[in-house]
């Protein structure tokens, strides 16, 4: 975060600093040693000393330096005292204490944001920044008296983001109780609840109660949800039900004990059963998040101790609404890295697989979990070790929130091995007014489906299944043998449409090159041919491998648009052998 050239730009303001000082008081010198001269009548003027040249003394080097590091020890300060104060772990804060130089620190600064990187791969880094706009939020926002960032408001926001629901009552006043508070109507201080659906490490439905007690705008935190009633130390007034029945009196609320004084009520006669719920979910709200991201060292120690699992992925997306898109996600395991058990005569292997969705602030969207088990005789298990196994799953995902993280983790059920695959999505730009397709897919099957299959099952994908081949995590490209058919899918949207006609008029060529570039196939077709097609159409050809020799292929679909002169034109590449 501090680099080198940041520190240079302090020393370089300290310095000018210093300089002109240094003016000032040879100005002043001389302006002293004119008037002695003077006053001695000596006709001959000072003498001019430049204070550029004038050599600095070591008393003045060390007090220089000693600023310096003044003014770059508050920068440091700063960082830890307010930049970070509320993510920063005991241990991550023990460490930095202990460094003994700016070197250190601006590497362990540049290591913590990396740690917490959910897309190591881009030069981005969205945690960074998000945070510091969360505090820029809360600073704008959540001020009263003390920087925004300070509030309690302003810490639970900076950690876990903006509320799923915010109940605010802002002037307070009258307040209908939940039976679960007691009930009967009261007045209260202004206070707001807020709502979490899920925060990772603490659970579902949080519940975190503001009150301003002072009317002051300064809301805490707090676990007693009476705080808020401005009649709880009034005689005789903002009963609950049972204390206008003469079922309980007031004074019973400050002797039974507990961090909750709520009037008694049938609803809630397990309050000091649930207290220690309320006590633990309060300490975990104030520790400092869990930091859900491997930094490299952890995931080196993690390679070298455990003995992992490989498989490979492929993530997809097919526009389906405005603001939803479609994430089919192929996971692929060869036969040979599965660990199969004899039952029955009959070879068995099973995989047990978890996936998470998460935004890139770790808010988690989507997770699945299945079993995958294949069942091989016991004679073709050693002619299968190369084939491989395919899980197939399809992620809704909101297009407005456009990058994700995908975490899929694969256990050998069998065997002692587990393996995980990270790695950030970027949703493609669908947006109405740009022509763009879906991802080009190379698939093995391509088949319609019965009309009561439309859009369900294994491999679905609108009308048609399509199972896509997925390339190795080695780099290497799909691979097809030569008694294999090539499948290529892929859909156009947003093709412009003739006032008239009511009809697209786009053409879409079709082109295979070889790995020096020279064209192998080549086909043009037209909307015009197509049929009734609208806006939208979908794209499928099939190519048997036989005609082509064994060698590296690139597949290039283009569309264009005659209408509004825009053109796609996605790629893809495969291996023939």
């Amino acid at each position: 975060m501090f680099s080198a050239g940041f520190r240079n730009r302090c020393s370089a303001g300290l310095l000018a600093g210093v300089l002109a000082l240094g003016f000032a008081a040879v100005s002043r010198a001389q302006d002293k040693d004119a008037k002695g001269s003077n006053d001695k009548g000596a006709a001959a003027p000072a003498t001019q000393t430049d204070p550029l040249k004038r050599p600095v003394s070591e008393k003045q080097r060390k007090a220089n330096a000693k600023a310096l590091r003044i003014e770059l020890g508050k920068t440091y300060r700063k960082w830890l005292d307010e930049d970070v104060r509320w993510i920063i772990t005991d241990e991550e804060k023990s460490a930095f204490m202990q460094l003994s130089n700016d070197e250190e620190r601006d590497q362990f600064i540049e290591a913590f944001w990396q740690r917490r990187d959910p897309t190591p791969d881009t030069e981005e880094n969205e945690f960074k920044e998000e945070h510091y706009r969360r505090i820029a939020y809360a600073n704008e926002h959540y001020a009263a008296g003390i920087p925004g960032w300070k509030s309690d408001r302003g810490r639970m926001y900076i950690v876990f983001g903006p509320a799923d629901e915010i109940d605010s009552h802002p002037s307070g006043g009258s307040y209908e109780r939940p039976m679960e508070e007691g009930g009967g109507e009261t007045s209260t201080f202004p206070f707001e609840t807020w709502r979490y659906r899920y925060i990772e490490g603490i659970g579902q439905e949080v519940m975190i109660e503001f009150v301003d007690t002072c009317m002051c705008g300064d809301y805490h935190m707090t676990m007693d949800r009476s705080e808020k009633d401005a009649l709880k130390n009034t005689p005789n007034a903002g009963l609950t039900l049972y204390e206008q029945m003469g079922m309980s009196k007031k004074a019973d609320r400050f002797s039974n004990g507990g961090i909750e004084q709520l009037g008694r009520s049938p609803f809630n006669t397990d309050l000091q059963s649930k207290q220690f719920d309320r006590l633990e979910q309060f300490a975990k709200l104030q520790a400092a998040p869990a930091v859900k991201f491997k930094d490299l060292e952890e995931v080196v120690s993690h390679k070298l101790s455990v003995n992992l699992m490989p498989f490979d992925v492929r993530a997809d997306f097919v526009k389906v609404t405005s603001d939803t898109v479609l994430v089919p996600v192929t996971i692929q395991i060869k036969n040979r890295d599965v660990t199969f058990q004899n039952k029955d005569g009959v070879e068995r292997g099973t995989v047990n697989i978890f996936g998470r969705v998460t935004t890139l602030t770790g808010r988690i969207v989507q997770t699945f979990e299945d079993t995958v088990q294949v069942d091989v005789p016991v004679e073709l298990l050693p002619k299968t070790a190369e084939n491989s196994s395919v899980y197939w799953k399809a992620l809704p995902l909101r297009i407005s929130q456009n990058r994700y993280r995908l975490d899929i983790v694969v256990k050998d059920v069998n065997g002692d091995r587990t393996g995980s695959w990270s790695h950030a999505i970027t949703i493609p730009d669908f947006s109405e007014d740009k022509l763009s397709s879906s991802t080009l897919i190379i698939a093995d099957q391509m088949e319609p489906v019965a009309t009561k299959n439309v859009g369900t099952g294994n491999f679905v994908i609108g009308t048609t299944k399509v199972r896509p081949r997925v390339a190795p995590s080695d780099g290497k490209p799909i691979l097809f043998k030569r008694n294999q058919k090539m499948n290529f899918w892929m859909q156009v949207y947003n093709l412009s449409v003739d006032e008239k006609t009511h009809k697209p008029s786009a053409t879409i060529e079709y082109n295979v090159t070889d790995a020096n570039n020279k064209p192998v196939i080549h086909t043009v077709e037209s909307t015009d041919t197509m049929g009734n097609v609208g806006d939208q159409v979908t794209l499928q050809k099939t190519l048997s491998a036989a005609n082509l020799q064994p060698g590296l292929y690139k597949i290039e679909i283009k569309v264009n648009d005659n209408l509004s002169k825009q053109m796609v034109d996605p790629t893809a590449t495969f291996a023939v052998e």
